[in-house]
């Protein structure tokens, strides 16, 4: 067991602790920790207490970014397998695979660690060894953004995803880390985007125990995640950065965290920043709230200029305002961890040795990715046209995310290397059907081709095509530029970086008079200069995309001068020059259905409309929240048209949220929903239409058939929302995922038909797979309880695979906490009465079921929060 050094010791009481024994000091973490902290200047401790903690060469301690993404692989730091995004790999509902994705997750962020170290074992943003995900916040209404990062709407599921990932990203040594996890944000954060900085929001004691806080729990008390992030917006008036109740009375105090916490980014500038929280009247009492009420490290936030600098921290010790033996119990818990992964020794931990550099975006890890996906697709419809019978003689695939990259990887992504789009993933799949393409649309407006090579020239004339292009080493556009002509504006940015910048210079020659529409394909900020007038102004875009275009009004044949600049941040394969131009491209798509055989149609959303503080204003969005859950109008448009062509038509949705596909659901045969499915997204799609496997995704967010009868997206009382609490019709429940195969359930059995409250009771059922094929069931257990608005509430499953006739056994334990339920006052108590288990494949009242009585004698009061 570790152990922990007092943290009211001043400095020079721990340094003169440690000198009596030496040999602890080098082999306990907290107390090799201590040592280091108590030989810091006070200036020294302030600049450790910020993500991007400078190097100390006189105590051999390297520079480091505490600063990582890895939300669904190695986010934002040059090529890695990338995953389906959160919300599709809770929709696998598969525990085990989870804690592999982790593990394959946590294997990359040490190769990259390894590849990119300085010689002193510094490292740079995103490159070090601390993860800021797993993101357990409740996808409490569909309108939110990022809600594509979690893991869905119900507590239990997410814990128990939570949990297998966190296993993962963390390792099984019990001395070392294989990365550190961190559950965010904490607590009580879901949207909107618009008001995230400013947002105070008081739930009521029920909901905040019923539903914010139980994950948050269980990756603590079970999970042992080792970081936590604590949230923007304030909690009953107290930001979440500051608040007592939070870090100490709930997250030490009642679950016995032992880690660190970290602020999300600009979060504790929030505190007294008058256009924010403004909790305090300055940075110094900010500084003070924070750390005093168990904060120990500050994400500073560069891209809305919210950071707090070491200046306030040093301030507020000399004022009084902040004890210094606060700011030591901090330090102590960081470097305890960086000891604890190996950041302050030349050799990593015993137990990832074997790690190289090499160990990255491998044949391996791609392999689980795909596998990973394939389990994340959900089939929401179909009438018997899939699996397709024989091979269609041609396929028309159509939509807008059909050839996107962009839809395969949703937001706080990795770069995949081998990107397979759903286009991409027909053709492999099918090599003897001719398979043809139109966009058709664009997500939410006409469609997007890249600008025709033959329509940029270097010269006005038009007799040098391409462009000339200038290529920057910092992000300014700075300094000696690399100079070529090149085609478009593409740029497969160098692998890994993070600072570049490029200007393409040249003429665009118009193919027909009309209106045109640029933007430039980036996940970074850019500007366009048309004919010597800027019509697009997206520099201050910084990690996450943007569609922001520009119009100009062209003649055919004429030449215009044309100027392109980006930056990069982050690798991305494929940016260029995009445009949309006065041609109809739906009369193409229309066309090529007439004359296929199948349409596979590619619908949905991408992270450039739904995600993080967006700058979007377009009919259904804001900010990167939703207005609406409808399929965009101009696809919805389409995709009427292409059906009315008569042809069977598969409907692919990717997005990260639920869409209210209302008159597909009544009108096309077969409907997947295929979330941004990560870099093998496309082989997966094409799988499953081709019946390669049977598939076995359920949903983890309730399918509604529109924003009518949902509370406002401001309105945090959960009544009223997901399935425990929504009372209307929806369009697909939570739970719901249709199959290739048939599956039956016997009659269950408890381990005792009465139990005192307080007590386990084990729940056993038989499953048969009763069709002809093999395939995965998602046996779900929801238990009913006396009095509760919240039933039936999902309290257990598991993933099992049955071959075609195969039976299998499936036991499931429902603890205390699993029979209990949240009064108004916030106490979680387990009430005497008659209970209702049910198991099947999906929710009771959706879904083919059984059901077997339980008995609760007694009352358990006092159970842990």
């Amino acid at each position: 067991m570790t152990r922990h050094i007092p943290f009211a010791l001043a400095p020079l009481a721990l340094a003169a602790l440690l000198t009596t024994a030496p040999a602890l000091a080098q082999q306990d973490p907290a107390a090799r920790a201590a040592s280091l902290v108590a030989q810091m200047t006070l200036e020294e401790k302030a600049a450790q207490l910020g993500n991007d903690a400078p190097a100390i060469p006189r105590l051999k301690i390297p520079k480091y970014n505490w600063w990582n993404e890895g939300l669904h692989g190695v986010a934002r730091a040059g090529y890695a397998t990338v995953f389906p995004q959160a919300v599709g790999m809770a929709a696998t509902w598969d525990e085990g695979l989870m804690h592999d994705v982790g593990d394959v997750i946590a294997t990359e962020f040490r190769a990259k660690y390894l590849a990119t170290r300085a010689p002193d074992g510094g490292t740079d943003w995103y490159r070090g060894l601390t993860v800021w995900s797993p993101n357990i916040n409740i996808f409490r209404d569909p309108r939110w953004g990022r809600g594509q990062e979690t893991y869905g709407e119900d507590p239990y599921l997410t814990s128990r995803i939570a949990i297998n990932f966190i296993h993962g990203l963390q390792g099984d040594d019990a001395q070392s880390f294989k990365t550190i996890a961190t559950a965010k944000h904490f607590a009580v954060h879901s949207g909107p985007e618009s008001n995230r900085h400013r947002e105070d929001v008081h739930p009521s004691p029920h909901d905040l125990e019923d539903t914010y806080l139980p994950a948050f729990r269980a990756t603590v008390t079970e999970g042992k995640v080792a970081s936590v992030m604590c949230a923007y917006n304030a909690v009953n008036g107290i930001p979440a950065c500051a608040s007592d109740d939070l870090m100490e009375q709930h997250l030490r105090r009642a679950w016995g965290f032992k880690g660190f916490v970290v602020s999300d980014c600009g979060a504790a500038a929030n505190i007294y920043r008058d256009d924010s929280l403004h909790y305090t009247k300055t940075p110094e009492q900010a500084v003070a709230a924070s750390f005093s009420a168990g904060m120990d490290l500050i994400c500073g936030d560069y891209r809305n200029k919210m950071t707090t600098e070491a200046g306030p921290i040093v301030n507020a010790v000399r004022q009084g305002e902040l004890k210094e033996a606060v700011v030591d119990r901090a330090l102590v818990r960081l470097f305890e961890y960086r000891i604890r992964l190996g950041l302050l020794d030349a050799n990593p931990p015993q137990a990832y040795a074997a790690i190289k550099p090499t160990d990255n975006d491998t044949p391996a890890h791609r392999a689980v990715a795909l596998k990973t996906a394939q389990e994340a697709m959900v089939l929401l419809k179909n009438d018997g046209l899939l699996p397709l019978k024989k091979t269609p003689k041609t396929i028309a695939v159509i939509g807008p995310n059909a050839d996107s990259e962009d839809a395969l990887v949703g937001n706080y992504n990795g770069q995949p290397s081998h990107p397979v789009t759903v286009l991409a993933g027909i053709r492999a799949r099918f090599p003897d059907a001719k398979v043809v393409y139109a966009p058709g649309t664009g997500l939410v407006g006409p469609a997007e081709p890249p600008v025709p090579d033959e329509n940029l020239c270097v010269d006005a004339a038009c007799r040098t095509p391409g462009l000339k292009a200038e290529h920057f080493e910092g992000p300014d556009l700075a300094g000696t530029a690399q100079g070529a002509v090149e085609k478009n504006a593409r740029a497969a940015w160098q692998e890994g970086g993070h600072n570049a910048s490029a200007r393409w210079s040249g003429y665009l020659k118009a193919p027909r008079t009309g209106d045109y529409s640029l933007r430039y394909l980036s996940n970074a900020g850019y500007r366009i200069w048309v004919d010597g007038k800027q019509i697009v102004d997206a520099w201050d875009v910084t990690d996450s995309p943007s569609i922001e275009a520009g119009k100009a009004k062209l003649q055919a044949g004429k030449t215009y001068p044309i100027r392109i600049e980006a930056v990069q941040r982050g690798a991305r394969g494929d940016q260029k020059l995009v445009w949309s131009t006065p041609i109809d491209a739906s009369r193409e798509a229309v066309d090529l259905a007439r004359r296929a055989d199948l349409v596979v149609f590619v619908a949905g959303l991408s992270a450039n409309l739904e995600g993080e503080e967006l700058k979007l204003q377009v009919p259904g969005f804001a900010g990167g929240d939703r207005t609406s859950l409808d399929l965009p109008a101009p696809q919805e448009r389409l995709l009427e048209q292409v059906v009315g062509t008569g042809k069977p038509t598969v409907l692919v949705l990717m997005s990260g949220s639920a869409l209210s596909v209302n008159w597909a659901d009544k009108h096309v045969p077969a409907i997947v929903q295929a979330w941004y499915p990560g870099g093998e997204g496309g082989h997966a799609v094409a799988g499953l239409i081709a019946g390669d496997y049977s598939p076995a995704g359920r949903l983890p967010v309730t399918f509604y058939r529109g924003v009518d009868g949902l509370p406002a997206f401001t309105d945090y009382r959960m009544d009223g929302r997901t399935y425990r609490y929504f009372k209307g019709d929806v369009l697909y429940p939570f739970g719901h995922g249709l199959s290739y195969t048939t599956f039956r359930y016997g009659t269950p059995a408890l381990s005792a038909p009465s139990v005192a409250a307080g007590s386990p009771v084990n729940v056993d059922v038989e499953v048969a797979n009763t069709g002809k094929r093999d395939g995965d069931e998602v046996v779900q257990l929801y238990v009913a309880k006396p009095g509760d608005a919240a039933n039936p509430t999902l309290a257990g499953f598991r993933r099992i695979h049955l071959k075609a006739g195969e039976r299998q056994r499936v036991t499931l334990a429902l603890d205390a906490r699993a029979l209990s339920q949240v009064d108004a006052a916030g106490a979680r108590k387990v009430v005497p009465g008659a209970y209702t288990v049910y198991l099947g494949g999906g929710q009771p009242g959706h879904a083919q079921t059984v059901k077997v009585a339980l008995t609760v004698t007694g009352t358990a009061f006092g159970l842990p929060k």
